[in-house]
C-alpha cells in the first residue's frame, strides 16, 4: 500500500491564513513553492510540530502526528523528522565530526550509526570530519547539516530553502549531492524554495502556494506545462521532458538524449551514454511551423499538436501547449505569428526547439 503524506491544517495570525488539504506522496521530493509570504515556511514548521495550527490533521502513513478532533498533537522531538534551515546553525565549538555525532544521538534506532556513514559517504563529507565549523565553506556547512538531519534516521527530511544562503557557485556546487540523495535514499522530503531552478532540478511533486491556499498541486512535469497556473507564467514558463543519453558525437561535441517519441541534441555535458537525464525546455526557446521544417540552422524538430492557447504576460503573446506524443511542450509566440500561421487548438505543426537545457 502507498503510503502518503496528509496534511489538512488552518492557521490564523493577525495578517495571514494557511488553509489547505494536501495529499502528497511519501516518496521522492515534493516542493512547496511560491512567493515570498505563500505560506511554505509556515507549512513546513506546521508539520515538523514547530508551530501548532488549528483544526489541523497531519499524518505521514498510519502515523499521526496531529489531530485536533482527537486532541493528539506529538511535540517535535518525538516527531520522526530531519530538518534542514536556510542557515546551516552547526555549533561552533564542535568539529564536523561533534556535530554529525550530535545529530546521531537523537535517535536510538539500531541503525542510526550505520546511516551516518552512508549520509557521509553520499555527500563527500568524509574528508572534512576534523574541520571546525569556521573553515567550512557554505556549501560545505550545507552538506554538513543534512548528513547531521539523517544521522537521526527520519521518516521525512524538510528542507526550509536550503541553498536560499548561498551564491550561485556554491548553489551549483550542492545541487549534484541533493540530486544523489534523492536518486540514493527512499527517504521522502518535503522542500520549500521559491527558485524555478531548483524545482525544474529536484522536483517529483509541486505545490504551488498563493496567499496560504494551494493553487494547484501535481506531478511537476504535468505542472509545469499547464497554462491555467501562474508558474506557466514570465520569462521560466517551460516543461520538462525525462529521457536517455543514447549517443555521443565526439566530432560536434553534442550528446543525443531519446524518449518515447523522438530524441533531442543538445551540449555534450559528459553524460555516460544509458543514463537517464531530465531536460527543460523554456517555452521563449520553442518556435513554430507548418511544414515540414529544411534548410534551417535548428536542429531539433518534434512534430506536435496544439492542444491549447493561453494569454501570456504581455497582450503581444500567447503561450501555447503542444503534445509531441507523449512529450508536453510551451511555445510562446506573438499573437501575429499565431493568426499568420492559423494555428488553433488541434492544430497540427512542427515544434522547432532552439534550446534544450540537461537540468539533471
Amino acid at each position: 500500500m502507498t503510503t502518503n503524506l496528509h496534511i489538512s491544517l488552518r492557521l490564523n495570525r493577525a495578517d495571514f491564513q494557511v488553509e489547505l488539504d494536501l495529499q502528497l506522496p511519501a516518496q521522492g521530493i515534493t516542493v512547496l513553492y511560491g512567493h515570498s509570504g505563500s505560506g511554505k515556511t509556515s507549512v513546513l514548521r506546521c508539520v515538523a510540530g514547530l508551530e501548532r495550527a488549528v483544526h489541523a490533521h497531519i499524518r505521514l502513513g498510519d502515523e499521526v502526528w496531529q489531530d485536533d478532533q482527537a486532541n493528539r498533537f506529538v511535540p517535535p522531538h518525538r516527531r520522526p523528522i530531519g530538518y534542514v534551515f536556510q542557515e546551516a546553525s552547526l555549533f561552533e565549538h564542535l568539529d564536523v565530526a561533534g556535530n554529525l555525532h550530535y545529530g546521531r544521538k537523537r535517535t536510538r534506532h539500531a541503525d542510526a550509526a550505520a546511516m551516518l556513514q552512508t549520509a557521509i559517504d553520499l555527500l563527500g563529507i568524509r574528508q572534512l570530519l576534523n574541520r571546525r565549523v569556521a573553515q567550512l565553506s557554505g556549501g560545505e556547512r550545507q552538506r554538513v547539516a543534512i548528513a547531521r538531519a539523517l544521522a537521526t534516521m527520519p521518516r521525512l527530511l524538510l528542507l526550509d530553502e536550503p541553498l536560499a544562503a548561498l551564491d550561485g557557485p556554491r548553489r551549483r556546487e550542492i545541487m549534484p549531492w541533493l540530486e544523489k540523495l534523492k536518486t540514493e535514499l527512499d527517504l521522502p522530503m518535503l522542500y520549500v524554495t521559491h527558485s524555478t531552478d531548483e524545482l525544474a532540478r529536484l522536483a517529483d511533486y509541486l505545490v504551488l502556494l498563493e496567499q496560504g491556499k494551494a493553487k494547484a498541486a501535481g506531478p511537476v512535469h504535468e505542472m509545469l506545462s499547464r497554462l491555467d497556473v501562474p508558474i506557466s507564467l514570465g520569462e521560466d514558463a517551460g516543461a520538462l521532458i525525462e529521457g536517455e543519453v543514447v549517443e555521443r558525437s565526439i566530432a560536434w561535441h553534442l550528446a543525443r538524449i531519446e524518449f518515447k517519441v523522438g530524441s533531442l541534441w543538445l551540449r555534450d555535458e559528459g553524460c555516460t551514454v544509458g543514463r537517464r537525464v531530465r531536460l527543460r525546455v523554456l517555452a521563449r526557446d520553442v518556435s513554430l511551423t507548418t511544414v515540414a521544417p529544411a534548410h534551417t540552422s535548428i536542429q531539433n524538430h518534434l512534430s506536435c499538436v496544439v492542444e491549447s492557447i493561453a494569454p501570456d504576460t504581455h497582450p503581444s503573446q500567447v503561450l501555447l501547449r503542444l503534445q509531441c506524443g507523449s512529450a508536453t511542450l510551451l511555445a510562446r509566440i506573438t499573437r501575429r505569428a499565431q493568426s499568420d500561421l492559423g494555428l488553433q487548438p488541434g492544430s497540427r505543426a512542427w515544434a522547432l526547439v532552439k534550446s534544450v537545457a540537461l537540468v539533471s
